[in-house]
């Protein structure tokens, strides 16, 4: 049965006709009211509907470029830090590094006695660094400009010069000057400590001195100012031996330089960074055999008579007969190592040494030798002298007209005759021939033409010609001094050979050198060469005692009271060495003393002189007395109180 319900049924909604929707009186749904209902959609065409891209394939596009970069990034680091580490860390540490050379300490030149005749002294080489002129520096344009302005004077250098230096480029070192004394770096080091405060103070002044610098270094000094400057030489701006002792043992005296390399930033030392550092070592200390005392009184003596005679230039070679020693050698004019600005380039170097000239009468004693020793005279054989003598192709004559002369050998000698030595020369061989054969034998042994074993820079050997080679003329002017160039420690030696007894002792400059460590080594001893006996040493000696002491001779100028003295007076017709020709005169004396137990040689020589006589006797046998007599009493050599031999001079016919 079915039940009927007595509820009405719901009645339905007729939707009344739509009402428009005004602005603002749109009613909002309170709480708890329905959702309107969405409007039926129209029944036109469906609207069309707009879709995002997958951002996937953008992403994948970044990520890769990422990765890309990142790729780059990780193999240039391989190849900074792995493949080529070493190259760039050596490029780090060279710009970052900087190396310096430690100039080794130059050794000392003293004399025998240890008296300091050259010496090194604290200096200091100015150095700067370009990189601090730039503009990126100084924030200026004309850095270098105005720091060579400040600079040229305090080192007196030319202002362009520094400005270049200072803008050279692809470099942080540049040497400004060399050797500058510890004052001249106070006043650059005072001027950039004025520099910076004012910087400091106002803001606007740059330092423009702030890349300059010092390296520790040294300079050479000569206390004694000229005194044996030819001997000593100078050193150069390199700080190498520009002539003499310095020159020829510079290696000894130059030690070895060391290096130092330390890390820097802005030219200033970076203490925490290390450094590394070979230390130099020292010169050698070289010990002349001269005495500074004995060269000063030659030196002055030899001084005095060219400026006197109006001479061109004199020597004075002082030798120790029995060890070859030489105790002085002294040039005029000379000059001052210590300021060669100032020195005349005629007067630089060792004349001494380097100059070769023609002996004249003082090399007539090798002559007499090679008679002595041929046993062909003797000191009283009979030599008849003509005022005139023919041969060859030439009329000979004495340095005075006389009459005939009736001389012993001796007389030959003490007189200076030329034609009685081209007569007794003659009688060296059976003809002419022969005895130039014999003579040039004898003149080699002596040392003429060869060096003189010294090992000077510049040291000539002279000339002397094979006999085989001697013109007519030179045939006979040989003998007496003319015909054949020597130098000074050759004519020396030939003296020194006799005094010796006959036994030639190679001279020597140098007695040792003292290392770093204070070892001494002592020179080579020098070669020794007899040239005649003994016998004949010692007749030459007592014959050039007649040459000082009779009232015949030609030097007796030379006597020293309480002393023999045995020597020769030499005057030669002079090549000038400007036009090649004669012109003026060599005048020369040599000897020993005391004759009968020679202890020293004494040479001197000048050179054209021009005012009062000429003459060896008269112009040098004075300064033979005056160093001889002076080298005597320094040496403390006794008189011997032996008589002379007084041998004659003449023979009545």
């Amino acid at each position: 049965m079915t039940e009927v319900s007595d509820r009405e049924p719901p009645r339905r909604r007729v939707p009344g006709p739509a009402r428009p929707v005004r602005p603002g009186n749109q009613r909002r749904p309170g709480p708890g009211a329905r959702p309107a209902r969405r409007p039926a959609p129209s029944r036109g065409p469906a609207p069309r509907t707009i879709r995002l891209g997958s951002p996937r394939p953008r992403l994948r596009m970044v990520s890769l470029a990422l990765t890309l970069v990142m790729i780059a990034f990780v193999v240039r680091l391989l190849q900074v830090q792995a493949v080529d580490a070493s190259t760039y860390a050596a490029k780090a540490d060279k710009n970052r590094y900087v190396g310096h050379v430690l100039t080794a300490e130059r050794g000392g030149i003293t004399d025998r006695g240890g008296v300091a005749l050259a010496i090194s002294v604290d200096a200091n080489d100015i150095t700067a660094d370009p990189t601090m002129f730039t503009r990126k520096q100084l924030k200026i344009d004309d850095g270098p400009e105005q720091a060579a302005a400040l600079l040229a004077p305090i080192l007196g250098q030319d202002q362009a010069t520094l400005t270049e230096k200072l803008r050279t480029s692809n470099t942080q070192y540049v040497l400004l000057a060399r050797r500058q004394t510890p004052q001249v770096w106070k006043q650059i080091k005072d001027l950039k400590t004025a520099l910076t405060k004012k910087a400091e103070s106002d803001g606007s002044t740059v330092n423009v001195l702030a890349g300059v610098f010092q390296d520790p270094s040294s300079k050479r000094v000569y206390p004694n100012g000229d005194l044996a400057a030819g001997i000593l030489g100078w050193v150069n701006a390199e700080g190498k031996g520009g002539g003499g002792i310095e020159q020829q043992l510079n290696k000894e005296l130059t030690g070895k330089d060391g290096k130092i390399r330390y890390a820097q930033s802005g030219g200033r030392l970076v203490p925490t960074a290390g450094s590394t550092e070979t230390p130099a070592v020292a010169g050698s200390d070289v010990e002349l055999t001269i005495d500074r005392d004995i060269q000063w009184a030659a030196q002055n003596a030899i001084t005095e008579q060219v400026e006197k005679s109006g001479a061109d230039r004199g020597y004075v070679m002082v030798q120790d007969t029995r060890t070859g020693e030489i105790l002085a050698m002294a040039n005029s004019p000379g000059f001052d190592p210590n300021d060669l600005s100032k020195a005349s380039s005629a007067a630089l170097g060792n004349a001494a040494l380097q100059d070769a000239y023609e002996p004249g009468s003082t090399a007539k004693v090798m002559s007499m030798a090679a008679v002595l020793e041929e046993n062909v005279a003797t000191p009283e054989t009979h030599v008849v002298v003509p005022n005139r003598l023919h041969r060859g192709d030439r009329l000979f004559q004495d340095d005075i007209d006389h009459p005939t002369w009736n001389l012993t050998l001796n007389g030959v000698l003490a007189k200076s005759s030329n034609i009685g030595t081209i007569l007794a020369a003659g009688q060296l061989g059976k003809t002419q021939k022969q005895a130039n054969e014999v003579l040039y034998s004898y003149m080699r042994k002596f040392g003429i033409g060869l060096p003189t074993g010294l090992g000077f820079p510049g040291e000539t050997s002279g000339i002397l010609a094979p006999a085989a080679k001697w013109s007519t003329s030179q045939q006979y002017t040989i003998p007496f001094g003319q015909g054949v160039s020597i130098n000074a420690m050759q004519a020396a030696s030939v003296y020194s050979t006799i005094a010796n007894g006959g036994v030639r002792v190679e001279p020597t400059l140098v007695r040792g050198t003292k290392g770093p460590d204070g070892r001494f080594t002592p020179a080579p001893r020098p070669k020794k060469t007899r040239v005649v006996s003994e016998k004949t040493a010692k007749t030459l000696a007592q014959m050039l005692e007649s040459v000082v002491d009779d009232e015949e001779g030609t030097g007796a100028k030379a006597r020293i009271p309480g002393y023999r003295v045995a020597g020769k007076t030499g005057t030669a017709n002079r090549v000038d060495p400007a036009t090649g020709k004669y012109h003026g005169y060599t005048s020369s004396f040599a000897g020993f003393a005391p004759a009968d137990n020679p202890r020293i040689t004494v040479y001197c020589a000048i050179q054209n002189a021009t005012q009062g006589s000429y003459f060896g006797g008269q112009i040098c046998g004075p300064i033979y007395k005056q160093v001889m007599e002076f080298a005597l009493k320094t040496l403390q050599v006794p008189p011997t109180g032996a008589g002379a031999a007084h041998l004659p001079v003449t023979f009545t016919p």
